[in-house]
């Protein structure tokens, strides 16, 4: 899998290229570039955005250099491309999985107050937001949507580590512990010691249900 990330900012995606994603990437099992959107723009000083036509504060991302980044990176429209937008549906985990059939994803940052609609009219397949709230650029989703995603790429992760985890079944995931025993005067549950695989299965999904239940009710409805 390819995801291109369109950015005025690509120093800001170092964090991708650490830890487990980083790790795939250098192992060829996954592909992320960043392309900075001055490069493609045709005004002489590198210039990205102008101000709103109708007035209003802030400035808004041109159309020109979007559309010519869009169309060098992906030139006969095979890959999927999202704009990430807090006007956009919001991203969820039964999302991923059609996500990672694709062998090509484009995430188009937007900055300031957004970008030219005619650019999301002509170029984009999608948009999409993490949350319900505004952020000062479309960096972080997309740092959020590719991490998610690469998660689910052959080799990156044993395939028993993608079980049983938060929003599997609707559920959260239950409490973990590991060493020592007893930590300040707080022990590990001793059912997670007994050895009783039945009776861990058994605690593990109660746990689950509780959190949901108190953090979650609406993944149970």
């Amino acid at each position: 899998m390819k995801i291109t990330i369109l950015t005025l900012f690509p120093e800001m995606f170092a964090p991708l290229y650490e830890s487990i994603v980083g790790r795939a990437v250098k192992e060829g099992k996954l592909t992320i570039e960043t392309v900075n959107l001055r490069d493609y723009t045709e005004d002489k000083h590198k210039k990205c955005d102008d101000y709103p036509f109708g007035g209003g504060a802030g400035m808004v991302m041109m159309a020109q250099p979007i559309g010519s980044a869009i169309e060098a990176v992906d030139p006969e429209h095979k890959a999927r491309r999202i704009y990430l937008s807090p006007k956009g549906r919001t991203f969820r985990q039964d999302m991923v999985y059609g996500l990672v059939e694709c062998e090509h994803i484009v995430l188009l940052c937007g900055h300031y107050e957004g970008v030219d609609q005619r650019a999301i009219d002509l170029f984009i397949d999608e948009e999409l937001s993490i949350g319900d709230y505004v952020l000062t650029g479309g960096e972080l989703p997309a740092m959020v949507i590719a991490d998610c995603v690469a998660r689910y790429v052959d080799g990156v992760l044993s395939p028993e580590s993608l079980v049983q985890e938060s929003f599997s079944e609707n559920l959260l995931e239950y409490p973990q512990y590991t060493r020592p025993v007893e930590y300040r005067g707080l022990a590990v549950p001793e059912v997670l010691r007994s050895g009783n695989h039945a009776q861990i299965d058994k605690w593990r999904r109660e746990e689950s249900l509780k959190i949901t239940k108190k953090n979650r009710p609406d993944l149970l409805k």
